[in-house]
């Protein structure tokens, strides 16, 4: 699982994690993970011990040119970093985590991080501040933001997560500009709502476009009473954004008062986003 926070004092996007899972790289699902697997460097922040890093950008330097399968366990702590990760070779990074299942035992947290590398996989690893774009799966997330904290052109998949806001204004800003873009942002089976220590009620949209075209879908989600009786705001001058909601419930669901609203014939399918093929770089054990 990965969670996903923006702070207020970075500008940055959430779409980044560009993930290409190959077969090679295949993990079997645990219960916990409170300890380095077999063969793994180890980064410890605090009482490193002998034979282990003290930085995550220390174990990565050690992997060296090698292309062989290799790993990274990280204990418990914050490590605020940069990172450009292009290891040649398929990758996994795993944070101490007492249940591999959810996102909410972790512990670490990391800060800018450029996934440049094929073959790249993370479990229970927090991660701030990524860059970049591609054809993304985020599930099981906690995404916390204040404006614009999804943004940039995607054809990303957002299941069961928690999407929070930490301040008014529009979650997505989305960057598509041509008909034949794929791009695309798909929240499904999620919950819209504010992060803890917040009052937010009728403060939150759920997007804007960023450029003309831009496309979101909000599917079979709970949408609650921060979202503005609008749902969607301006940005892009002359824009003809498709902005759809489907089947969602809560407190900030109806749709009477929207503006932007394209009606939705029906929920959207990981199939209709990105094709058939998906199932092959997607890690369903997950």
């Amino acid at each position: 699982m990965v969670a996903l926070k923006h702070l207020h004092s970075a500008v940055v996007t959430i779409f980044s994690l560009i993930i290409s899972i190959d077969a090679a790289a295949l993990v079997q699902k645990r219960a916990g993970r409170t300890s380095p697997p077999t063969g793994c460097l180890t980064v410890r922040g605090s009482g490193t011990l002998s034979g282990e890093y003290n930085t995550f950008k220390a174990a990565l330097t050690a992997l060296g040119s090698s292309t062989s399968v290799a790993c990274i366990f990280l204990y418990s702590g914050t490590y605020n970093e940069q990172l450009t990760i292009n290891y040649a070779g398929n990758l996994t990074v795993y944070g101490y985590t007492t249940d591999t299942g959810s996102y909410k035992s972790n512990t670490f947290a990391s800060s800018t991080v450029n996934i440049a590398s094929a073959n790249f996989r993370a479990y229970n690893v927090n991660f701030a501040n990524t860059y970049g774009a591609g054809v993304q799966y985020y599930s099981n997330c906690y995404i916390e933001g204040a404006v614009d904290y999804i943004f940039g052109n995607a054809a990303a998949w957002f299941g069961e997560c928690t999407i929070a806001s930490n301040g008014g204004g529009a979650i997505t800003a989305n960057s598509r500009e041509l008909t034949t873009d794929s791009g695309w942002y798909v929240i499904d089976s999620s919950t819209i709502t504010q992060a803890d220590g917040y009052s937010l009620t009728g403060k939150v949209y759920l997007g804007r476009p960023w450029r003309a075209l831009a496309r979101v879908i909000f599917q079979n989600s709970v949408l609650t009473a921060v979202v503005n009786s609008a749902g969607w705001t301006t940005l892009a001058a002359d824009a003809t954004p498709i902005f759809e909601e489907y089947a969602n419930t809560g407190a900030g669901s109806s749709t009477s008062a929207r503006i932007y609203e394209t009606v939705a014939t029906g929920a959207v399918s990981k199939n209709t986003l990105w094709g058939n093929n998906w199932a092959s770089w997607i890690d369903t054990s997950y």
